[in-house]
């Protein structure tokens, strides 16, 4: 039964009949009762005012009297001014229960052949380094949309596209080469992308020498600071090498294209490490290597076109001065790419790959500008997604002791911190005696479970637009609005069910009987689990996991007051504590179904 639908149902109907055919569905606003007033739910009457030409009392005292009759959810009412406050049935109550208990996927959408297809593009990593703290924020993102789009009924496309080409890549080659000694994952121990990592640092470490050398020299020969400095970054020998390395590359040289594609073979298998543990999966992945061209070909495409224009130095551009931009570059003088036009490429081979609905791009906030150009140009290039393509816009993430920079060896790798996590999980769980019941292979289970639940949902629960600091020690708490709080609540209510069953009470088939009663506070929790759709659906438009995490949290703090208040094992006859197993099956369900949409595992036990 859905209370909700079926108020409005027969409020249309006994309005209808008070006030004549003027009335339609827009006007009916219904609304959570206040805490401070009788009721569960309220309708707000000031849209009928107009038609009933009656004051908001009376009118509100009309429709209450016939909702009584019309509908047996309603089973009395009372009127505080503009506002019509209803109580709920008890026997609407517990068949709302009795459907909630009936649905596994209670909340969730199936989608179907004729869904729409939206595409979900995620982690957008660099292969001359591991992933790092940025990364997994963005991750987790793209992953968690996903599953919420997924639940709200839509066929979902999870992409990677993986920046594997570039000055960048060929720094950690070129060092690999000079300082390397043929040193491999297995020969060093280490993972792949940690070890491209490594030259990558290696290469500026030694760059900085050199240019720093070169504008001393400079600044010597009376040139000024800045432009020393310039001409020094220009000028360094480990940056021309750079540079001459990937004109070989772009002209297919066969010893440059075998070095690229065997230490990337080894950053990918690092990179696969690294998405297993945080529990993310790509349906394709596309590389720009492969985008990159394509992109080029498309742009030539739209100067045929006359969409954009070629100046003399050869360069083509995009006026964008009408959109109230700028003009955007898309190929230099060289003929060489930019970023922008490898978008465009990617974009063309995933239209062709996909018929896509909706794209959503889940990027930092520092690309805010490149994707409403590329919105535009997608646009004018034909793709009919192009002007409403999503760009999940997010703010940055840091730790407490301050910002990461890759080039100087002080990331925050993604490794590291999933394993301190799962360590620190470990250590508190062990400190708070909640391990001594279980086998290594337990603690150890629960630990990753636990450690990573605490990780992503410290990061999950901030509005995704903010900036946040993250901190770990303040992420794994057994209370308050963190993930083992939850994790811990849905371990528990395993816990009552496994000893109703050892009872012999049969868990698995429980169904509220026509005669349970609910109180007050039950009829809270019911319609608290009830709202659960809602907040997924409203998740789904407005691109929000936090809203996900904050009602799982919503949920679970208002079953641990009233576990608190009344017992469920030993209550004080059979049918009640049927209906309060029944409450406490389902809360697990529900939130083990809402943690689930944000990439977090729950425990059976803890």
């Amino acid at each position: 039964m859905n209370i909700e639908n079926e108020i409005a149902r027969a409020t249309l109907k006994v309005a209808g009949e008070l006030y004549g055919p003027d009335i339609n569905p827009e006007m009916i606003q219904l609304q959570k009762t206040r805490a401070d007033f009788e009721g569960n739910l309220t309708i707000v009457v000031f849209p009928f005012l107009k038609i009933s030409k009656k004051k908001p009392e009376d009118t509100a005292r009309e429709i209450g009297e016939a909702l009584v009759k019309e509908t047996q959810v309603v089973a009395s009412f009372n009127v505080v001014k503009g506002f019509l406050n209803l109580v709920v049935s008890q026997a609407a109550w517990v068949s709302l229960l009795n459907d909630i208990n009936a649905n596994p996927d209670f909340g969730y959408k199936k989608a179907t052949e004729d869904s729409e297809l939206v595409m979900i593009e995620y982690s957008s990593p660099n292969t001359n380094k591991p992933l790092h703290l940025g990364h997994v924020r963005n991750n987790l993102l793209g992953w968690s949309l996903a599953q919420i789009m997924e639940a709200n009924g839509y066929r979902v496309v999870k992409t990677n596209i993986v920046n594997d080409r570039g000055i960048h890549i060929c720094k950690s080659m070129l060092a690999w080469q000079k300082w390397g000694n043929g040193e491999t994952p297995q020969t060093s121990g280490k993972k792949g992308d940690h070890l491209i990592g490594d030259y990558y640092v290696l290469f500026d470490k030694h760059y900085r020498k050199e240019t720093a050398l070169l504008k001393s020299q400079y600044i010597s020969e009376g040139m000024p600071e800045k432009e020393a400095e310039e001409k020094a970054k220009n000028e360094a020998p480990l940056i021309k090498e750079a540079h001459d390395m990937l004109v070989k590359w772009e002209n297919n040289d066969n010893e440059v294209r075998a070095l690229w594609e065997k230490m990337n073979s080894w950053v990918y298998a690092g990179f696969d490490e690294t998405y297993k543990a945080m529990g993310v999966s790509f349906d394709n992945i596309y590389y720009e290597s492969q985008t990159y061209l394509r992109g080029k070909a498309k742009v030539e495409e739209g100067l045929e076109k006359g969409l954009f224009e070629r100046h003399e130095d050869n360069s083509v551009w995009a006026d964008l001065t009408d959109e109230g931009l700028d003009k955007k570059l898309l190929l230099r003088s060289d003929g060489t790419s930019v970023y922008m036009t490898q978008d465009i490429g990617t974009a063309e081979m995933r239209f062709n790959d996909y018929p896509i609905d909706k794209m959503i791009y889940v990027v930092g906030n520092e690309q805010n500008y490149h994707f409403q150009v590329l919105s535009i140009l997608l646009d004018r290039l034909g793709y009919k997604w192009g002007r409403e393509l999503v760009h999940f816009s997010y703010g940055m993430v840091e730790l407490p002791n301050g910002k990461m920079k890759s080039r100087e060896g002080t990331v925050v790798d993604a490794d590291d911190l999933i394993d301190v996590m799962t360590a620190d999980a470990r250590r508190t769980a062990d400190e708070a005696g909640k391990n001594d019941d279980l086998t290594e292979n337990e603690k150890q289970a629960i630990a990753r479970i636990v450690g990573m639940g605490a990780l992503k949902y410290f990061i999950l629960k901030v509005d995704a637009r903010k900036n946040m600091l993250f901190n770990p020690e303040e992420s794994i708490d057994f209370n308050g609005n963190t993930g083992p709080f939850i994790q811990y609540t849905h371990a528990r209510i395993k816990s009552i069910m496994r000893k109703a069953e050892a009872a012999g009470i049969n868990v698995e088939n429980l169904a509220a009987g026509e005669k349970a009663m609910l109180n007050e506070k039950e009829t809270e929790l019911v319609q608290k689990m009830n709202s659960f759709a809602a907040v997924v659906e409203q998740a789904g438009k407005d691109y929000s996991p936090s809203g996900i995490a904050n009602y799982c949290y919503e949920l679970t703090k208002e079953f641990n007051q009233w576990y608190h208040d009344y017992s469920v094992l030993n209550a004080d006859d059979k049918q009640t504590r049927r209906t309060r197993l029944v409450l406490a099956k389902n809360v697990a369900k529900i939130i083990r179904n809402g943690m689930a949409l944000l990439g977090i595992e729950v425990p059976e036990r803890m």
